[in-house]
C-alpha cells in the first residue's frame, strides 16, 4: 500500500503517504489513505501525524483521471471522491499535524489545511496550482485557506498559481511553524510529541467549539461552548487535573486522553 500507519509510542499514530515518484493523487492512493485511516480510528491516537516520504511531499494529481470523464456527472462524482479525504481528515476528533517537508501542491496543500497544525522546513514551498489545466481547486483549499488566512490571500493563492514559501504562508497564518531543515523530522515528532500528552478530549471540545465558530462565527461559538464544555466533566483528564491542581499546584497534572 501506498499508506502506512506507525505507532512511535507517546499515544502518537503516524500516517506516511508515498506513491513515487512524486506522490500524485489518485484514486488508489485515496483509497489506501481510507484503510490507513480507518485503521487509525480502530485504536484513536491522542495525536495523528501525516507526513510523506520521497524528495518532494507532492506534485499535484495524476490529471489524466480527470481527462478521462466523459460528462459533467461523471467529473462531479469525481470531485466529490476527493472532497471526502480532507473532510474526513478536517472531521478528527483529536489534535491533527501535516508536516511538510518539501514541495507541496494540489491535494496535499487541501489535505494540510484540514489539519489543525501545519509544520513546515524552511525549504518547503506550497500551491494550488490548478489555474494550469483551466481548473479550480475542488478539495476545499480555497476555503479553508481563507479562514486561515482570509479571503483576498486566498483569491491571490489560487488566481496566481504561484509557489509560496514557508516564510510566507507563516506570515499568512497558514503554516504555523516553520522549521529548520537539519532535525526536521525528530523537531516535529517533538512537538506533536508535546500535544499528545495533553488532555485530548478537551482538545477535541475545543475543535468541536472552533467548528462552530467556522459555521457562524462568535455567537454560534458561544452558543454551544457550555454544552460542548460541561460534557468534560465525567473524563478522568478533567477530574484528575482539577485534584492535582488543588493538592499539587498548577503544571504537575499527567494526563491519559481519556
Amino acid at each position: 500500500m501506498s499508506v502506512r500507519v506507525e505507532r512511535p509510542g507517546d499515544g502518537i499514530a503516524v500516517l506516511t503517504f508515498s506513491d513515487p515518484p512524486v506522490n500524485l493523487y489518485s484514486l488508489q492512493l485515496h483509497a489506501d489513505f481510507d484503510r490507513a485511516l480507518d485503521e487509525v480510528l480502530a485504536d484513536p491516537p491522542r495525536a495523528l501525524l501525516i507526513r510523506a516520504d520521497g524528495k518532494i511531499v507532492s506534485g499535484g494529481v495524476d490529471v489524466a483521471q480527470f481527462q478521462a470523464q466523459r460528462t459533467k456527472a461523471d467529473t462531479k462524482v469525481l470531485y466529490d471522491r476527493m472532497l471526502e479525504l480532507p473532510t474526513r481528515i478536517d472531521e478528527l476528533p483529536f489534535p491533527t499535524f501535516f508536516a511538510a517537508h518539501a514541495l507541496t501542491l494540489t491535494w496535499a496543500f487541501e489535505v494540510a489545511v484540514a489539519c489543525d497544525i501545519i509544520l513546515a522546513s524552511e525549504k518547503a514551498k506550497f500551491g494550488l496550482v490548478e489555474r494550469v489545466i483551466g481548473l479550480t481547486p475542488t478539495m476545499g483549499g480555497t476555503q479553508r485557506l481563507a479562514a486561515r488566512a482570509g479571503v483576498g490571500r486566498a483569491k491571490e493563492f489560487v488566481f496566481t498559481g504561484d509557489l509560496y514559501s514557508a516564510e510566507t504562508l507563516e506570515r499568512w497564518n497558514v503554516v504555523n511553524r516553520v522549521l529548520p531543515v537539519e532535525g526536521f523530522d525528530d523537531a516535529v515528532l517533538e512537538l506533536v510529541r508535546s500535544i499528545a500528552v495533553g488532555p485530548t478530549k478537551a482538545f477535541g471540545a475545543a475543535k468541536e467549539i472552533l467548528r462552530h465558530f467556522e459555521a457562524g462565527g462568535v455567537p454560534q461559538a458561544c452558543a454551544h461552548t457550555t454544552e460542548i464544555a460541561a460534557e468534560l466533566f465525567d473524563t478522568a483528564d478533567l477530574q484528575g487535573g482539577m485534584e492535582s491542581f488543588l493538592t499539587d499546584g498548577p503544571g504537575k497534572a499527567t494526563f491519559e486522553g481519556r
